[in-house]
């Protein structure tokens, strides 16, 4: 894994908070932001999202939880209720209530409140001047060769969720607008993604548009039921089709692909569709974190047959499979939050939609979580563990949630996630890892 400092910046800057000599997480395009998942000399997947090998490719807190109730006489979902397929709405990664909460504590100036909204604010993402660059194709590929599109439709999407957020926290029009402006934007003209990372692609942006637009839809309630209708077209016709069947490539993949899955059906109140990113997180997750439980070996990847030696390549060579151990600790650090980005995000929209996926896998998240963070926090790593090297240690822009989740709500010491969650508060963002502070610290529930 010997590569260059520039190298290692282009591949995972936009992944981490504090980049250093890489520069600002806000501060432009790098591979991962535009649409690559490659680390190395080398693509890692073929053109198909395939890895080398493959054959295919209520609770108690501080805030109430929100509740189903009955639509609207417009059949439209208003705050808290469920709509047509069940679901609570907003219901993807954030609820009502719970901004209900961080805007009380803005309002009261409590830290660390107040600054993670500053942060937004002042962010390209939060500007009142913000432009969107929509294209009919974004061509994604390999190490961000071509990016046709990648990086903009990433940051317009990313854009759009900040602008919904600052408008259900500050109750100013103009956000609720400009978030819009830019969900019609690519609505009224995307078709589809192209070149080998465009499943990747497809999974990150449709994880968080969906965000954007509950909020809107649902809060704002004054976007015209056209306009809805042609985004959700949009979630079902470009996006959906590209992250639905899962992924055998590295497992942050497929992670982001449950998480897209999942918040295009709550937005769409398509219960298949969210249930059919339910099941691949059901599968994916006992085989991206290994517990001693397993067995010998680790769980065989979904849709492949990788055992002994296969698996082991698979797993970056571990030299030997310990507690905790994420599939891509050997291969960076960087890769591992952003599968952990994921996979908490998808538990937390299940949570909100009364699925307990955090229950269903709490010791190996638990574990698996503060296992990793340990190497973020300075721990030195033993000769043992992936030849006593581990690159990519740099606290991404996560870890909000999964503390909130796991601590706060489930008790968990997590010693180390709190201690690096803590040194990078309030968090900016990376990818799918937008303000996690403004939105979930101490939110319980």
């Amino acid at each position: 894994m010997g590569r260059s400092l520039r190298a290692s910046c282009l591949v995972l800057g936009f992944l981490l908070v504090d980049l250093g000599a890489c520069g600002n997480a806000d501060s432009g395009a790098t591979d991962d932001a535009s649409g690559t998942d490659d680390t190395g000399g080398a693509s890692d997947v073929s053109a198909d999202g395939t890895a080398p090998g493959d054959a295919s490719s209520d609770a108690s807190g501080d805030r109430p939880v929100d509740a189903p109730s009955e639509v609207s006489s417009d059949g439209h979902a208003e705050a808290g209720d469920a709509g047509t397929g069940g679901f609570v709405h907003p219901g993807v990664l954030v609820t009502k209530s719970q901004l209900d909460f961080v805007k009380a504590k803005i309002a009261a100036k409590e830290a660390p409140w107040t600054a993670a909204v500053a942060t937004a604010k002042s962010s390209k993402y939060g500007n009142a001047t913000y432009k969107a660059t929509p294209r009919a194709i974004v061509e994604c590929g390999s190490f961000s060769v071509p990016d046709n599109g990648c990086s903009d439709e990433m940051s317009d999407s990313t854009a759009a969720y900040v602008q919904a957020l600052l408008y259900v926290l500050t109750g100013e029009e103009a956000y609720a607008l400009k978030s819009i402006e830019i969900m019609n934007a690519w609505s009224a003209v995307i078709t589809d993604h192209t070149n080998s990372n465009a499943p990747l692609q497809s999974a990150w942006v449709a994880s968080v548009f969906p965000r954007a637009g509950e909020l809107i839809r649902t809060v704002y309630g004054k976007w015209p039921a056209a306009e809805v209708a042609r985004f959700s077209k949009m979630l079902t016709d470009v996006y959906l089709p590209k992250v639905a069947k899962g992924s055998t490539a590295n497992g942050n993949w497929e992670l982001s692909m449950a998480e897209a899955s999942m918040a295009i059906g709550v937005f769409n109140d398509d219960r298949p569709t969210f249930e059919g990113g339910v099941s691949l997180w059901r599968k994916r997750v006992p085989a991206y974190l290994y517990l001693a439980s397993d067995g010998a070996q680790p769980v065989t990847p979904p849709g492949t047959k990788k055992t002994g030696a296969d698996l082991a390549t698979y797993w970056y060579n571990p030299g030997k499979y310990v507690e905790g151990l994420c599939q891509e600790t050997c291969r960076d650090l960087g890769h591992v939050q952003l599968g952990f980005a994921a996979m908490i995000d998808g538990a937390e929209t299940a949570h909100i939609q009364g699925v307990d996926l955090y229950g269903e896998e709490e010791k190996r998240l638990a574990t698996g979580l503060e296992w990793n963070a340990q190497w973020l926090d300075g721990v030195a790593p033993p000769s043992t563990l992936c030849g006593g090297t581990l690159t990519g240690v740099s606290t991404s822009a996560t870890w909000e949630i999964a503390l909130n989740a796991l601590s706060g709500r489930l008790h968990h010491p997590m010693t180390h996630v709190a201690s690096i969650a803590s040194k990078v508060r309030p968090t900016h963002n990376g990818l799918v890892m937008i303000y996690e502070t403004l939105t979930h610290y101490g939110v319980g529930g």
